[in-house]
């Protein structure tokens, strides 16, 4: 069974594009952190935890040694965020020679969404990509950040973005095979039910349900 999916992609050239994000309240103790080590047992993780409900079904079959070449790439990065120690998301950047760098993955763990991380994380995840020359010794200046997304995303993807200050620059429409959302993990299916999300104080207090999409 075929569908048919859209797929927008977006662009910045200035830093002055970006449109910040409120951070999420102190009490989530939220943290952004690089991970400096490629990993490729980590970032597949963050992967299939991401994109399990929302069909990222791309990179499941890459064997070992293409997860390791892929991150281990000159000006790629992987910036994770973490609510209380815990992975909450990700923002996944590619930077190449002339300057250009794409956000080639972003989004939440579904436990997490709707807990106001996600325009935290990518505007934090923009700022990364602007200054990523800086980490990268004689690579050149970043002109311009770009990504797409799809009708197969979650649905406060576009809006997100495009509150971040992205603009759109091109539209396509194609018919691709309906692949259904594989889920976290082998066997584990897609979400189809409410997500019981992390506390927001401390271990012992209320239990609060997170959305299946937002920031």
């Amino acid at each position: 069974m075929s569908i048919s999916v859209t797929t927008w992609h977006l662009e910045q050239t200035s830093p002055a594009d970006l449109s910040p994000a409120q951070a999420p309240p102190a009490e989530q103790d939220v943290r952004i952190v690089r991970s400096e080590v490629p990993s490729p047992e980590f970032s597949r993780f963050l992967y299939t935890a991401v994109g399990g409900d929302i069909a990222w079904t791309d990179r499941l079959t890459w064997p070992y040694a293409q997860w390791a070449e892929f991150l281990g790439r000159p000006g790629v990065e992987t910036w994770v965020a973490y609510e209380r120690g815990t992975p909450a998301g990700f923002i996944e950047l590619a930077g190449e020679a002339d300057g250009s760098v794409e956000i080639t993955y972003f989004g939440l763990v579904p436990a997490f969404r709707g807990r106001r991380i996600g325009g935290h994380l990518l505007a934090y995840g923009i700022e990364r990509a602007w200054d990523l020359a800086e980490r990268w010794p004689g690579r050149a200046p970043t002109k311009r950040v770009w990504l797409h997304t799809c009708s197969k995303d979650g649905p406060h993807a576009m809006a997100n973005y495009q509150r971040r200050g992205f603009r759109l620059y091109d539209t396509k429409v194609a018919e691709e095979d309906g692949i259904p959302a594989p889920g976290p993990w082998p066997g584990a299916g897609p979400i189809t039910g409410p997500i019981t999300g992390p506390t927001t104080g401390p271990t012992t207090g209320p239990i609060t349900t997170g959305t299946p999409a937002g920031e």
